[in-house]
């Protein structure tokens, strides 16, 4: 069985026992602050499972696409981790329990109109501890199912609940037994578990005995591995994921891009298995707008990218490769989701460009991996040091496998431990970890789950009369708020005319009034999308829950919103118009009157470019167009073609808006009724934010206006300074300058250089003399950067053997040159980027350079006679 057949047959069986199908969520939650990325299929039924909001239905089943990097170690080592997977899964919020979980995943698993699995080789677990036996799915297995007690396995609470160890450690919150199913394949030594079923049917409350409270509702999570159960079903060799009709033609096209066959048992086949999840994994990420980058998702992305390119490095591949392998995965993968056909090209153009980086990166930092070496030899060492290894990884970018590996290779080691400890905070973020309770309930859940969603009525009305709900300050709720109050308010209102900020448009601003009472409102945001939460400050009265306000729009400043967010659907047609369908767009801010807008795009508009977009742009403004905005299921959205945002999460029902007959999006914002109704747009500027995405912000109506008159009086004021009659003139003076200047600049160059070679005599008359090799050690007064350079260049070539070590302080910081005459490098192994590291680091700085010649920066410029003093005692210790 394939599969896509596989994900099909489980979606369909559950469909037939009354559970809505439903789409997978979004690999990068952007509302949910627990996850860096979806890790399993119950994240997106969070509220469901706490019964907070409105149920919209009570039994569900998905195919997820998960993201973790937990065991990241282990993938392309064992046959079943990755750091991509399917995750398929059914649930019930209070619907069917325990006995029907158990009875549909025995029919699903052994009926032939399913999956057909031998019955015999089908064994379970149940939880039996320290604090409990769930006796009832034992009996149902044993009684019900007609297992045998010997095929039932009764195992503790680090393996059969969930949270893992939840009776004994916590923590507090739902939590639940579970029961998991294992096949044993013909053939094959042991068991592979392929599905586990939790019962979420307790509420933990304290520590043991008696914490366990029964839950009013009671819930089913379940989840089959699609990977796992798909190579359990076909059979294949090693009973390994990898060997899937998904994942073997990845292996085999990454080992074709990087020039060696692959086999599953070859001495290169984790590599190449590696390659092939992690490129999977950053495709799908890189879809929805993961780009490689320093910070949370975005930097564990870059870690997977960079991974991938290291196993090809060491095998033999030094240029960029993975961006080859975008489109196979594209071929296994579009079937289930076709989206992800849409981007290829703007996914290749990103991943190259941070392979290019990287593979740049590996080339510089080899210098200075060989400068640690050296000093790790000399030091009589076999070991580079766990700072060096830090060093390395935080400011060359080398991963800690490649510092293992090119150490390995030079008969080194690298210490660990000293090195895993200071990478402290980075192996938390690479982990791409929880970073609280995934079922944590907050002051606003606890609202919603009590009043249910906030009523929006913006779309129709500017002002409504609305009663308070739910009242925050310092994010804890309170039920009043005294007069005279001058910090920040939270509020909930039943219903609300206040946009919250989503979409990329910024919340509306406005006033709550009432008899004695006003708020002024300087924001509004969404809660799980639904709770609206207006921030306030008192201006008069006081707030209690329960009151009833006026609450009011500031309607001139959602107009100047409404025209800004209009034209980014202009500027997104202008841009396909003069750039292509594959400028799709990757992300946007709508404020009022000024806007921004990110697309996939691999290179620089030139200014042809630039003014073609502006004039598509202001002829579909002149030419007056209306604009609709109707509510529709998504999938009628989807046939008249509206174009949506990838990785964006929207709902069942939909909002598209239609501009004439050259626009059509999915878009929740606010927007005018006609085109013309922008005003004007300007473009102020284009410009890259991340690799394979350019920025273009534009200001509308009366600030694009104001642009205009603020450049004719700019250049009104550049003639007048550089005595132009015309317009015209201005570029030709501008030049006459610059040439002036480039003059003026050699000239002083020159007397720089003589003011140098005059100098450089008393220096040389200071100098310490070591074994026949002059040491220069000196601070120098009033020199720029170019003149230490200079200093250098001339002690070296006229007064060898010498090593030098200069400091100066320019701009308020501690400048560092370090030299060495070749011939002292070649035979007294003296190395100048030691002694500028240990004058730097007393000065509180770092830097590095050549074995002859390095330079460093610092802050601490009361520092700099102390680490003159720490670089010459290195030259002196070189020298011996």
């Amino acid at each position: 069985m394939k599969t896509d057949e596989l994900r099909e047959k489980y979606l369909s069986f559950f469909e037939t026992k009354g559970c809505l199908r439903r789409p997978s969520d979004v690999l990068v939650p952007r509302d949910d602050p627990t996850v860096l990325f979806t890790p399993a299929g119950m994240n997106q039924f969070k509220n469901e499972f706490m019964g907070i909001g409105k149920l919209e239905f009570t039994a569900a089943t998905t195919c997820q696409k998960c993201l973790r990097t937990g065991d990241i170690s282990n993938v392309g080592v064992t046959p079943y981790h990755h750091t991509f997977f399917e995750m398929l899964g059914n649930f019930s919020f209070g619907d069917y329990f325990k006995r029907e979980a158990i009875h549909w995943a025995w029919e699903f698993l052994t009926d032939a109109k399913w999956l057909g699995l031998d019955k015999d080789r089908l064994t379970v677990s149940v939880y039996k501890g320290k604090w409990g036996f769930d006796e009832e799915a034992f009996n149902i297995w044993k009684d019900e199912i007609g297992l045998p007690a010997d095929r039932i396995a009764c195992l503790e609470e680090d393996e059969n609940y969930w949270p893992a160890s939840a009776p004994s450690e916590g923590p507090d919150g739902v939590c639940g037994p579970c029961s998991e199913i294992f096949y044993h394949p013909p053939g094959v030594d042991g068991d592979v578990e392929i599905w586990n079923l939790v019962f979420t049917q307790f509420n933990r409350v304290g520590d043991p005995p008696d914490n366990l409270r029964p839950l009013p509702s009671k819930n089913i999570d379940t989840g089959m591995g699609l990977e796992r159960t798909a190579a359990v079903l076909q059979g294949v060799s090693n009973i390994s994921n990898f060997e899937n009709d998904v994942l073997k033609p990845l292996c085999v096209a990454a080992g074709d891009v990087v020039g060696v066959k692959y086999e599953f048992a070859a001495p290169q086949g984790r590599a190449i298995r590696r390659i092939a999840d992690h490129v999977r994994a950053a495709t799908f990420a890189m879809h929805e707008g993961v780009m490689p980058d320093r910070e949370k998702e975005n930097y564990v992305i870059r870690q997977l990218v960079r991974r991938a390119l290291l196993e090809g490095y060491l095998l033999g591949r030094k240029d960029p490769f993975l961006y080859e392998i975008v489109p196979a995965v594209v071929d296994v993968m579009q079937g289930a989701y076709p989206e992800i056909g849409k981007t290829v090209e703007s996914v290749q153009n990103s991943l190259k460009e941070e392979e290019s980086q990287f593979l740049g990166t590996i080339e510089r930092g080899l210098s200075r991996f060989d400068r640690f070496a050296e000093a790790a030899k000399s030091a009589g060492s076999k070991s580079i040091s766990g700072d060096d290894a830090f060093t390395l990884h935080t400011e060359d970018g080398f991963l800690i496998e490649l510092t293992e590996a090119i150490a390995a290779d030079r008969g080194l080691t690298v210490d660990m431990p000293a090195f895993k400890e200071r990478m402290g905070v980075h192996e938390e973020i690479s982990r791409g970890g929880k970073t609280v309770s995934v079922m944590a309930a907050g002051p606003l859940d606890l609202l919603r789950k009590e009043h249910g969603d906030t009523e929006f009525v913006g779309y129709e009305e500017a002002t409504c009369d609305s009663r308070i709900i739910g009242l925050i300050v310092d994010k804890k709720s309170v039920d009043s708020v005294p007069a005279g109050f001058k910090g920040a308010i939270g509020i909930v209102l039943d219903k609300t005319p206040f946009y919250g900020e989503s979409g990329g448009q910024v919340g509306d601003s406005g006033w709550l009034k009432s008899d004695g009472v006003e708020v002024e409102i300087t924001d509004s945001q969404k809660h799980q999308q639904t709770l609206f939460v207006l921030e306030g400050r008192l201006r008069k009265g006081q707030l209690a829950v329960g009151d009833t306000v006026t609450a009011e729009v500031d309607t001139e400043r959602r107009s100047a919103i409404r025209r800004a967010h209009s034209a980014t659907h202009i500027l997104h047609h202008a841009l396909h118009r003069t750039v292509g369908e594959n400028a799709t767009q990757r992300g946007s801010k709508v404020e009022a009157d000024a806007l921004r807008f990110d697309f996939a795009h691999k290179q620089a508009l030139s200014p042809d470019e630039i003014r073609q977009v502006e004039d598509i742009i202001n002829s579909q403004i002149v030419g007056g167009s209306e604009v609709n905005t109707e509510l529709l299921p998504m999938k009628e959205a989807r046939e008249r073609g509206a174009m949506a945002l990838f990785g964006e999460k929207y709902p069942d029902k939909v909002r598209v808006v239609t501009m004439g007959d050259f626009s059509v999006e999915l878009c929740g914002g606010t927007h005018l009724t006609n085109t013309g109704q922008v005003g004007l747009c300007r473009i102020t500027s284009e410009e890259p934010v991340a690799k394979g995405v350019r920025r273009i912000t534009a200001v509308t109506g009366p600030k694009a206006l104001q642009k205009g008159r603020e450049t004719d009086e700019l250049v009104i004021q550049l003639q007048r300074m550089l005595k132009a009659t015309k317009e015209s003139e201005l570029p030709a003076r501008v030049e006459a300058l610059q040439t002036q200047l480039k003059d003026l600049n050699r000239q002083l160059a020159e007397l720089s250089k003589a003011s140098v070679a005059d100098a450089v005599g008393e220096v040389v008359a200071a100098a310490e003399e070591v074994g026949g090799v002059k040491i220069v050690a000196q601070k120098l007064e009033g020199v720029p950067r170019e003149a230490l350079r200079d200093f250098v260049d001339q002690l070296r070539d006229n007064h060898s053997p010498i090593a030098v070590l200069l400091a100066a302080e320019i701009d308020g910081k501690v400048a560092l040159i370090a030299a060495v005459s070749k011939s002292l490098v070649k035979e007294k192994g003296m190395n100048a980027g030691a002694a500028v590291k240990a004058a730097a680091q007393v000065a509180g700085g770092g830097g590095g350079g050549r074995p002859d010649m390095a330079e460093a920066g610092a802050k601490l410029v009361d520092k700099i006679d102390e680490a003159i003093v720490a670089g010459a005692d290195v030259f002196r210790q070189q020298l011996g």
